[in-house]
């Protein structure tokens, strides 16, 4: 039904920077909610940012000041601006999206995951 790919990871320096992007595809009516979660060896998930439809943002305290998210409703987008990248940033970063699939009046939303993508910071 629906499909989220994340891109844009990779291997970074501390300090440097990094721009993850998350399309979704598929049978889509709306997209409400787009953010994105972390995981890093040996730790539980951890929530970073999401945004809503309408654009109001919030962050985990971890990363408020260094990250940016950011959507484009017209090609069903999300990014992840990620800047001054400290070692502990170093994850893989899992984007979600709240999508409505259906047409009609009050449809539900369900929540879809993308497969993720490696964010190694180190020297």
């Amino acid at each position: 039904q629906v499909q989220l790919v994340e891109s844009g990871g990779g291997l970074v320096q501390p300090g440097g920077s990094l721009r993850l992007s998350c399309a979704a595809s598929g049978t889509i009516s709306i997209i409400n909610t787009m953010g994105w979660y972390r995981q890093a060896p040996g730790k539980e998930r951890e929530y970073v940012a999401r945004i809503s439809r309408a654009g109001s943002t919030n962050y985990a305290d971890s990363v408020k000041g260094r990250f940016t998210i950011s959507r484009n409703n017209g090609k069903n987008l999300v990014y992840l601006q990620m800047n001054s990248l400290k070692p502990e940033d170093t994850a893989v970063y899992y984007c979600y999206m709240y999508v409505i699939t259906a047409t009609y009046r009050s449809a539900p939303e369900a929540q879809y995951w993308g497969m993720g993508t490696q964010v190694t910071v180190s020297s």
